[in-house]
């Protein structure tokens, strides 16, 4: 049972077999942390996610036994923000789970990415503090997730340089080997929903064909 493995790991769990029942125990338990099954019944794993999302930052790993693109993306875009399909290793789990709470820890501690110790950056009307978690622009809250945040994060801090979907893997997911891009792809699109003007013509999250993507600063905003 995946709870007494966890539990082995030093992590408390509390298991809902029921989606419906998940939603309405969430205000009151709280998690760091949500591992979320995608065929669950009652409501299945990526309407609870929506649920949860609305409500709450907090991490969200899916868990299935389907990998084709449609389940992925669904979940993804549904506010997850990772996903593991079965059968997996627990190793790769307990991994995964680590590196979430890494990124959704309050004060997050610059990690040795070739940024330096770099905490604040102010780049046209964008704002973000890493100590304090925060992200503005021209002072009104983004309101991200702590992967979003972290996605925003890793790009400013490397504004107008091309960043690839592997170097992003690794800097933001913290993949070591080959990862899905389309964690990438699916985090930028919802990314550029609470940061672009117009998310349809994105200027400041742009993408270089075949490449990657870069941040680029509005423009005319003050700095």
């Amino acid at each position: 049972m995946l709870s007494i493995v966890l539990e082995s790991e030093g992590f408390a769990t509390v298991v809902c077999y029921d989606g419906l029942r998940a939603v309405e125990m969430f205000p009151t338990i709280s998690p760091d942390l949500i591992l979320l099954d995608v065929m669950l019944p009652g409501l299945d794993g990526v309407e609870v996610a929506k649920e949860i999302r609305g409500a709450s930052q907090v991490p969200i790993i899916m868990l299935t036994a389907k990998s084709d693109t449609r389940d992925v993306v669904s979940g993804l875009e549904a506010g997850a923000d990772d996903y593991v399909a079965k059968p997996f290793k627990v190793a790769e789990l307990v991994a995964r789970i680590k590196a979430r709470l890494r990124v959704a820890a309050p004060l997050l501690q610059a990690r040795d990415e070739g940024r330096g110790d770099v905490q604040v950056i102010n780049e046209g009307g964008v704002s973000i503090n890493r100590a304090e978690h925060t992200a503005t622009k021209n002072g009104v809250d983004l309101n991200l997730t702590p992967m979003e945040f972290e996605l925003l994060f890793v790009l400013a801090a490397n504004s107008g340089e091309v960043l690839s979907r592997g170097e992003l893997l690794e800097k933001v997911w913290g993949y070591q080997s080959s990862g899905d891009a389309r964690l990438v792809n699916v985090h930028v699109q919802r990314l550029r929903q609470k940061v672009e003007d117009n998310p349809e013509h994105p200027h400041i999250i742009q993408t270089v064909r075949g490449i990657g993507y870069k941040f680029v600063p509005p423009a005319g905003a003050a700095a």
